[in-house]
């Protein structure tokens, strides 16, 4: 079983940073490949990036392009997400995922483990 923790949001203005962490626990993810998905009050779950086992390959969704950086640090079983010019738009609860395939996954069915997520809140 992995568990899954978030960590790093918080309220910024427009045009800041933040980088999220996602430190999982239980058992290692060096194997699985891992996401971060957010959602928004009255939307669904969303994508927005993804890394595979090794970091070596990344894919994000079309808005967060140019912005975002998904990575990960395998010895220490921990996922991040680099968040910059950040808009209004981007406010959300966002969630770390994991899944054990071997190719990249948009869809929320595909993962097996979940955080409880964390608020990123971006004002003008």
């Amino acid at each position: 079983q992995v568990q899954l923790v978030e960590s790093g949001g918080g309220l910024v203005q427009a045009g800041g940073s933040l980088r999220l962490s996602c430190a999982a626990s239980g058992r290692t993810v060096s194997s699985y490949a891992m996401a971060w998905f957010r959602q928004a009050p009255g939307k669904e779950r969303q994508f927005v990036a993804h890394i595979n086992w090794s970091g070596a390959n990344t894919y994000y969704v079309d808005s967060v392009k140019g912005r975002f950086t998904i990575s990960r640090e395998n010895a220490k079983n921990t996922m991040y997400l680099q968040m910059n010019s950040l808009k209004i738009e981007d406010t959300a609860v966002y969630y770390c995922a994991a899944h054990s395939g071997y190719t990249i996954e948009t869809r929320t069915m595909k993962y097996n483990y979940w955080g409880q997520g964390t608020q990123v809140t971006v004002s003008s």
